[in-house]
């Protein structure tokens, strides 16, 4: 039996030229709640104390989805998350990424979405993309159907990022490691778990870190350009 053939990527600074996540609740403060704009401060005061370790990852995106969202029910967000989207995907993807996504779907691979973005906007990026699955942070909701500021889970980066894989190829696909092969793109090193764990990297414009790792690995490493 042939092998399931799968291309995972990461998605912030992989495929898009920035990180999603805080222009997207920028983007909904301003449009639909802005007075929740007088909690950047403190904002900034979370991205200060992660910078220090004095809070987790986890804990700061928590943090920001309750001082800058609130709690939208997904009807309140969705038009909010395809305005988003649409400027995204019309500004802030690299070209290169969506050559070697069309090629890879040419080969016959599957497509994976695998970010540490919270799944309820980043379902929509996969869909513009054309992706067949989404590994994401996925986030909480209450009985109302209104997101609530936490994590359903694990924070989808590092090794969790792995683990969630692993359990996508489980539950989903239903298959062993054996049976698929891996190519694996990012562009930081956080993702060396994922890397390890795929049969080919492929590093995409890294930070100065991964890139050492790739030059001593001998793990190709790709610049994906400007953005559209």
């Amino acid at each position: 039996m042939s092998k399931i053939e799968l291309a995972i990527y990461d998605m912030d600074r992989t495929i898009t030229h920035y990180g999603t996540y805080t222009p997207f609740l920028m983007s909904w403060a301003l449009r639909h709640r802005p007075w929740r704009l007088v909690f950047v401060p403190l904002v900034v005061l979370c991205l200060a104390a992660y910078a220090a370790k004095l809070i987790s990852r986890g804990r700061l995106k928590t943090l920001m989805l309750f001082m800058l969202v609130g709690k939208p029910t997904r009807q309140q967000l969705e038009p909010a998350i395809e305005h988003f989207v649409g400027r995204l995907m019309a500004k802030a993807v690299y070209p290169g990424a969506l050559a070697q996504l069309a090629a890879d779907r040419a080969a016959g691979k599957r497509l994976v979405l695998a970010t540490a973005s919270y799944d309820f906007y980043v379902g929509a990026i996969a869909r513009r993309l054309g992706m067949d699955d989404v590994v994401a942070t996925r986030a909480m909701w209450d009985a109302t159907d209104a997101i609530r500021p936490g994590i359903e889970g694990e924070n989808c980066y590092g090794e969790a990022k792995l683990v969630m894989v692993k359990a996508y190829l489980r539950e989903v696909l239903k298959v062993d490691r054996k049976d698929c092969h891996i190519v694996f793109y990012s562009d930081h090193h956080s993702d060396l778990p994922m890397f390890e764990y795929a049969d080919e990297q492929v590093v995409t414009n890294p930070n100065r870190k991964l890139l050492a790792i790739a030059q001593a690995r001998g793990w190709p490493v790709v610049r994906w350009g400007r953005t559209v």
